[in-house]
Order: C-alpha cells, then structure tokens, then sequence
C-alpha cells in the first residue's frame, strides 16, 4: 500500500538540542509494507508491518519497523486538505504528510491505525523493495495538453499537478477529474467549447489563474463567486466567450488583480465593480457596453483597456424615481447599509437581502434602493487607471457613467456634471 504525497520527518529531539528543522516537505513514496515473518512474541498472529518513506535521492528509503502499539498519535484535522501527521514513539519523530490525495490518505491512515492495533490489514500490502525511479513521475506539477490526441482518457491526472493546461482539446464541459487537483495554482482550458461551469469549480480552494478565454460561455456561475475562490482568483480571462452580463456576486472575487472581458456580447459591468479594490488590469473591448456603472469611479488600475464598445452620449433629462415621504422599506434599508449592520437569509426574507445586495450608491456616499434620481455624467478614464487604451478611433479617454442622487438636494448641488 503506498501513498504519494510531501514528507517532512521532523525529530522531537532537536529542539532540546537547540536546532531546527528544516521546515519543507519533499516528495516521497510512503509504503506500508508487511516484513517477511510473523512477529517473534506472536508465532501465529499476523505478520507485522512497517512503514517505509523513500525519496528520489534515498529510494532505498527510512525503515520504521516497529509499528504495533508504537504510533503515540494521529493529527487528521486537515485530512479533506491532503495533510496529516503521524507520531511515533519511538524513534521520537513525527511524520508529517501533505499534498496527498485526500481519499487515498484516509485509505492508508486506516491500514495504520489497524497496524498500530497489531490488526489483521485487510488491503495487499507493498513488498519491502526499493521504489523505483518512475513512481516519482506521480509527482509531476506541470502538464500542458494542445490536442485531442494527447487528452489522457484511460488514466487520471497527477494529483500533484499545479499547473494544467488543456487546449484545443474540443472540451464541452469541465472534465471532474480537473475538480479533484486540489494542489492546482493555474488551469488553462482556453480554445475549446464549455458552455456552463459546473458548481463545483470552487472545490480548487488554492486556484489562482484561471483562463476560459475563447469558449462558448454564455453566463457565469453565482455559485462560483460565492466559493473559496473568494480569497485565491487572482487572474480571470473570459474574453472570446458570448457573456452578456456577470451576476452581481461577482464582485465577491475581492482578490483579482487581472480580469479580461474582451470580444463577448457584456451590455454591462457589475454595478459593485468599485468593490474589486485589488483589480489593477481590467480589459473589456469590443462589447456592447453603453453606458459604465457609476461604482466604476471607485476602481484604481494600472491598465484600462475599453476600446470598442457601443457608449452612448450623456443624456441631458435626468430619471426622475423620488418617493417623498419615503417609504418604509427604502428609509429602513437607507439607515442599515449607513450604519452597516449585517445581514443574511437567516435572519431576514431572501428577497429583502437581494434588494440591499443591488443597493446604488449617490455621490455623496449614502446608498438608495428605489427613491433615487439617475442621471449620467462623462468621465476621464484617467481618474481611474494609469494607463488607457483610446475608447474610439478619434483618441477618446472619455466614457459615460451612471450617476445616482438619493435627494433632490444632492442632484441640483452635482447639477454641474450634466452641464
């Protein structure tokens, strides 16, 4: 029985020594293997098993013999992560494990447990030999894919892979196996035909890059958004897709830096875009956009890159949505997103948190729901980013925003803008 995984074998005696470890795992085959003969004080029992960790440059490996009754404790708390720790007693040392295969872990921790138990192992265990030198090939980080032909079908992909690419492989959907690399830094599936992301797709807790560019999707995943990607996704590439709009939650990716929407159908960015406050290259030419949402003002780039969109020409008449007196739910929503209470689902109707996610934001800095007055104003692409690629072919660095006014008071004292 063996398992592919990081070892870090860290002596309790150091410290008392005034030395370190040395703090970093290496790739390892971690064997369970049955010795020859039964236990000498057991004749009859089961025969004893040992523990065998063989790196690259020790394949031969560290023999730990004694397991019966000899494993003082098991550290499991990130087992689902692909970690864990094994204690001997003797020798003092602690065999720490990690980037394993999650299933596979709790498969061999249990063949321990049994060998610690001096139980019978139900699961054949490996033989006593060096591992070979192609087993470590399981620990392959990186594999690139650009056709069909080279698509592994029959086998699965290494657990260890941190970096896949797999395109022009004709893919109409996310193949599950990709959804099992939980060690995954950067997935590149540009150049094929997914439609839909599964939900699932924030199961890649450490993924960092992603690149769907030249697909066939039409919207984005809430679900996705909504994942652990929150605090990884730092590079997004949509662009060459058939996106007409991205969902509000979007927004909730707060770690992008980079997020490229070129060539798709978009008639509108998030409203929240402004939350994106580490986004710093953001490209979104040839789309539809008319008009850029008034949030947009908030953003602070490097890179800008809006070329090509429909936008049209700041409209003179303002619309008119004031409700005076308020209404009950507009003053009652106005003082809790003032005064930032939390909310959730479990605590009031779904549909009421929805109206305070979709909030619009007046240029004075309070927040109305459906008493407001809309207008839109011109705006320097430069007030926001470093660097702008012209809008138009005539050298433009304008664009049309939406403003909102919670009051009438706000509204003629900005009434400058309209001018």
């Amino acid at each position: 029985m063996k398992l592919y995984c990081e070892v870090e074998v860290v002596s309790r005696h150091l410290p008392t020594l005034g030395l370190r470890n040395r703090g970093k795992g290496v790739r390892a085959v971690v064997s369970l293997c049955q010795l020859r003969g039964p236990a000498k004080s057991e004749p009859t029992g089961p025969r004893p098993a040992c523990l065998l960790v063989s790196t690259l440059k020790d394949r031969r490996g560290t023999r730990y013999e004694q397991l019966k009754e000899n494993i003082e404790q098991f550290f499991t708390k990130f087992v689902d992560e692909g970690k864990a720790t094994i204690r001997l007693k003797e020798p003092p040392v602690d065999i720490c494990l990690s980037k394993a295969d999650p299933g596979s872990l709790k498969s061999f921790l249990s063949a321990l447990r049994l060998a610690h138990r001096g139980c019978d192992i139900n699961t054949s265990l490996s033989t006593l030999t060096s591992v070979k030198s192609s087993e470590f090939e399981k620990f392959k980080t990186k594999m690139i894919i650009t056709c069909k032909k080279e698509y592994p079908l029959s086998k699965n992909f290494p657990y260890s892979l941190e970096h896949l690419q797999t395109s022009y492989c004709g893919l109409i959907r996310i193949d599950m196996r990709m959804l099992c690399l939980k060690n995954l830094l950067k997935l590149d599936l540009s150049h094929n035909h997914i439609k839909k992301l599964p939900a699932t797709t924030g199961d890649l807790i450490h993924l960092q890059e992603l690149d769907l560019s030249d697909n066939h999707l039409e919207s984005f995943s809430v679900a996705f958004c909504q994942s652990a990607l929150q605090k990884s996704l730092r590079r997004l590439d949509l662009s060459k897709n058939r996106i007409k709009a991205l969902p509000v939650q979007f927004c909730q990716l707060q770690q992008l830096t980079d997020l490229k929407l070129d060539d798709n159908e978009l008639i509108q960015l998030p409203f929240k875009i402004g939350q994106l406050k580490n986004l710093r290259f953001l490209s979104a030419a040839r789309n539809k956009l008319p008009v850029l949402p008034s949030e947009f003002k908030n953003l602070s780039l490097e890179y800008l890159d809006l070329f090509g969109n429909t936008f049209e020409q700041p409209k003179t008449l303002p619309v008119i949505k004031l409700q005076v007196p308020l209404s009950l739910l507009e003053s009652t929503a106005r003082t809790m997103l003032c005064k930032r209470i939390p909310y959730a689902s479990h605590l009031i109707p779904f549909h009421l948190c929805q109206d305070l996610d979709t909030a619009k934001t007046c240029i004075c800095g309070r927040f109305c729901l459906t008493s407001f007055i809309q207008g839109t104003a011109t705006m320097n692409l430069h007030s926001v980013a470093h660097t702008v690629v012209l809008v138009d072919n005539m050298g433009g660095t304008e664009a049309p925003i939406t403003c909102y006014f919670c009051s009438l008071t706000c509204y003629i004292n900005s009434s400058d803008m309209f001018k």
